[in-house]
């Protein structure tokens, strides 16, 4: 086999198993294991591939409100919006965005008792000028990741 596009089908393996063992995806992809843990680790220490991580279905755990919070920052502030944002547990996602707001952050929750009071706590901040919440009411895809495409071999 050659090694055109072996990282690319190395993380769409992963990708589909990430518990998968150096031999079964040398298997699979048709190389040794010593080529599959070279790659793999060129693939970490490059960034691409970054932890290894269980699928969480928080719903399952009784964290059935998911919130994305709109916040309109002063301009300073935004670092340190953001970080104190991404220090919290149960914010899942927290970015920089572009448009009316300045930040998006989406959240899990337990009830709306306990996304209030974390709203709440956030108001108090005055950096924040302005905020605008959405409780999501059914989450059609969520967390995915997209295989990567393959170039064409010759």
């Amino acid at each position: 086999m050659t090694y055109e596009n072996l990282d690319s089908k190395l993380v769409n393996s992963l990708l589909g198993d990430g518990r998968a063992s150096l031999r079964s995806l040398a298997e699979e992809l048709d190389v040794s294991v010593t080529t599959i843990s070279n790659h793999l680790a060129d693939l970490e220490d490059g960034g691409v591939i970054d932890g290894y991580t269980p699928r969480v279905d928080y719903g399952a755990l009784g964290y059935d409100v998911t919130a994305i919070i709109q916040l309109k920052v002063e301009g300073d502030a935004l670092p340190e919006i953001t970080d104190r944002l991404r220090g919290h547990r149960q914010m899942t996602s927290v970015y920089e965005v572009t448009g009316d707001y300045d930040v998006t952050a989406v959240g899990k929750f337990k009830d709306t008792d306990g996304m209030n009071e974390q709203i709440k706590a956030l108001l108090t901040d005055p950096d924040i000028n302005e905020s605008n919440t959405s409780v999501v009411l059914n989450a059609v895809t969520e967390n995915e990741q997209f295989e990567l495409e393959l170039e064409a071999e010759e």
